[in-house]
């Protein structure tokens, strides 16, 4: 129960930070076409977000081509802030093996993560927690890192 806790904090936290604090209760509220007739707006899903995942952080964390064009405009701000530690893997060092899990989308709020492991030659397997931007209008880009452990 705490780990969801934690998780729907952290999920409000980041819809809060995307959509502006005016429009978070919108956030929270189903996608449906406005009034108007105007369609919803495209998502990406889980599959692709998980396709897109697994492609960004390979087998052994993402190049600089990722770096440099998949990851979001604040995310990279931070990654470059931290010059002796990896935001983007949590890490130090690159991990001998990378696993996605499942990958849950909050489709309202337009915004899709997954636990990512990382495996190590020496010591235990670390879980962080990705962010993936859902809208479909956009390429789709890394846009948040929690490096809180996650089971």
């Amino acid at each position: 129960m705490i780990r969801k806790a934690s998780r729907a904090v952290t999920v409000s936290a980041l819809c809060a930070a995307l959509l502006g604090g005016g429009l978070t209760l919108a956030a929270s509220a189903p996608a449906a076409p406005a009034a108007s007739g105007e369609k919803a707006p495209a998502r990406y899903n889980a599959e692709q977000v998980h396709h897109f995942l697994q492609g960004f952080y390979g087998n052994h964390g993402p190049r600089q081509w990722e770096r440099v064009n998949m990851v979001g405009d604040e995310l990279k701000k931070r990654a470059e802030k931290n010059k002796k530690y990896d935001v983007l893997l949590c890490a130090q060092n690159n991990p001998r093996d990378i696993s996605i899990g499942w990958v849950t989308t909050a489709q309202s709020a337009g915004v899709g993560w997954a636990t990512v492991t990382t495996k190590w030659a020496h010591g235990p397997n670390q879980r962080f927690t990705a962010y993936v931007g859902l809208d479909a209008s956009k390429p789709i880009k890394l846009i948040q890192i929690d490096c809180s452990p996650s089971r």
